[in-house]
């Protein structure tokens, strides 16, 4: 069980299970993290906050702290 933030650059994930509670993940899911999405991390900004991954063919930049609430395989 892996979490989004500790993926290297380069590497694409699947989601299996969102943590988190209420309005938090349900912006998560807004932005169309899901179950079952295919994730590609871009890049990681010196510090690990933000990250920058593809999800379902658009960019995006995510907090670490959100991206720690993303359970991927």
């Amino acid at each position: 069980m892996k979490r989004l933030k500790e993926i290297p650059c380069g590497q694409t994930v699947k989601v299996t299970k969102l943590t988190g509670e209420g309005p938090v993940k349900r912006r998560i899911m807004d932005m169309g993290i899901t179950k079952g999405a295919d994730i590609y991390v871009r890049k990681v900004a010196p510090l690990g906050d933000p990250i920058e991954v593809n999800v379902r063919g658009y960019e995006l930049s995510i907090r670490k702290a959100d991206a720690d609430m993303i359970i991927v395989e």
